[in-house]
């Protein structure tokens, strides 16, 4: 399997090759040559797969040039109940991503039992273990930059801790997480974690950190890669729970259903694409935005238009407060036919700060056929939605989460069953979840106290100059 740029001016190279870099050379994201088809034969075999096993399986068509014992052991000691037992006393933890049926036809797919509470352990998680085995086999060091707007820095963070020959530089919004979410990060001590709090957005964090990978000269003599949802194995881990998810809420591999995600920087949803464009029987992709709804607006009018900081939105689901969906571009390149020089049109408008229109053009046409919806969410929304599902199933959920409930139930299409995926428990959300229900939420006995503990964190301007040198002056070369 070769990887080859959204932008079309790169090499196609191997999973291995791909997997300690992030942005391609010529800027762009990489995505396999064409996606492996899986049979109906092996969807029938898969079904009574454990997570671990079905991973493997889903993991080894994209992944070729690691031995397939030493894959399927990565895998195996990724994913399992020791590591993804950290949630709710009520989950069946031996499933990794154990179904919730609210009702019949209507679930959520809970993804939050790993260390950090969030979805994205279940691929940083290997993340780390695919980097720790591929630096090992190289006899070589890794310096990880990245960004979050939440979730992702501290699943980076403790995927990594402790992992021989790895650093991880972690850029956040100043002030813009919840405070759950910044003493997860902010709290480890360990010499190889370095915070960094950014005065400004997600996306002033994700550009600096983008501005570095295409540094080229930079990003070789420090070793630079990344942890972010461009890197491609962070896109192919996550596949794998679209899958399981199916699998679950259905009987049958002739059945379709809906899958509703509540959607940032576009890499859990574009799992689900690249799972649909696999064969899984996905009858629609709902995108689930709050506020910050360039995406929404994308799938409603054809027009892509990111905004600056300035207009982005401060939230009560503050990580998708992001306004320039990084992901978004490897759906585009399937949507072009992949043709990395429309690609390159478009982006040369975006890295601009302008916006690119698909309305009166035959990629317009040929969207329905990728199945997508979408919908907004707001404050007073997600608010109604967690007192509601608190009341009427006992179910407390996260802001996110009861963002992609509330676009989900609206616009699934009749007769298919509704899949919502989890994307963090609400013990990292206790503000909020407060002002729904009246109290506060459960949290895990590990991390009772969180916030209490010492933190450190590096305050800097949102200067890509200033960046580097914190670099070079922890990095030895």
């Amino acid at each position: 399997m070769k990887y080859i740029s959204t932008r079309g001016n790169a090499p196609a190279k191997n999973f291995t090759e791909i997997l300690l870099g992030g942005l391609a050379p010529d800027g762009g994201l990489y995505l396999p040559e064409q996606y492996p088809q899986v049979t109906r034969a092996e969807l029938d075999a898969w079904r009574k797969l454990s997570y671990a096993d079905l991973a493997y399986a889903v993991l080894s068509k994209f992944i070729t040039d690691i031995p397939a014992a030493d894959l399927k052991a990565i895998i195996g000691k990724t994913y399992t109940t020791a590591v993804y037992s950290n949630g709710r006393a009520d989950s069946d933890f031996t499933q990794i991503t154990p179904l919730r049926t609210l009702e019949p036809g209507v679930h959520i797919l809970e993804l939050s039992n790993g260390p950090t509470l969030a979805f994205k352990d279940m691929a940083m998680q290997l993340l780390g273990n695919l980097f720790e085995y591929t630096l090992d086999k190289q006899h070589a060091e890794l310096n990880i930059l990245g960004a979050t707007s939440g979730d992702t820095g501290s699943a980076a963070e403790y995927a990594m801790r402790g992992k021989r020959g790895i650093r991880v530089f972690m850029l956040s919004p100043n002030g813009k997480m919840s405070a759950f979410q910044r003493a997860q990060m902010y709290s480890l001590q360990d010499q190889n974690i370095f915070n960094i709090a950014i005065d400004g957005m997600f996306d002033d964090a994700q550009d600096m950190v983008k501005a570095v990978s295409n540094d080229h000269t930079f990003k070789a003599k420090y070793k630079i890669g990344t942890v972010n949802s461009i890197n491609w194995a962070r896109v192919s881990a996550q596949v794998v729970y679209y899958f399981k998810g199916y699998f679950a809420a259905t009987r049958s591999n002739d059945e379709q259903v809906a899958f509703s995600v509540p959607s940032g920087n576009f890499g859990n949803i574009c799992a689900g694409h690249i799972a649909r464009m696999m064969g899984l029987p996905i009858g629609q992709l709902i995108l689930a935005t709050n506020e910050n709804d360039v995406l929404d607006e994308f799938f409603r009018t054809g027009v892509y238009r990111p905004r600056d900081t300035k207009h982005t939105y401060e939230t009560s689901s503050p990580s998708m407060d992001i306004s320039k969906a990084s992901n978004f571009e490897r759906f585009v390149f399937d949507l072009v036919g992949r043709d990395g020089a429309k690609v390159r049109e478009f982006w040369s408008k975006v890295d601009t700060g302008d916006a690119f229109d698909i309305k009166d053009t035959a990629y317009w046409d040929a969207l329905p056929k990728f199945d997508f919806s979408s919908g907004k969410s707001t404050h007073r929304d997600r608010l109604k939605t967690i007192l509601e599902l608190w009341e009427e199933y006992g179910v407390m959920v996260d802001t996110h989460t009861a963002d992609g409930i509330k676009v989900g139930l609206e616009q699934r299409r009749p007769n298919l069953p509704l899949i919502c995926l989890e994307t963090a428990l609400p013990a990292k959300f206790a503000e909020t979840i407060h002002e729904a229900l009246g109290r506060e939420p459960e949290r895990p006995a590990a991390m009772a106290g969180i916030e209490k503990l010492p933190q450190r964190c590096e305050l800097m301007e949102a200067d890509v100059g200033k960046l580097k040198a914190y670099i070079a002056a922890r990095v030895p070369v």
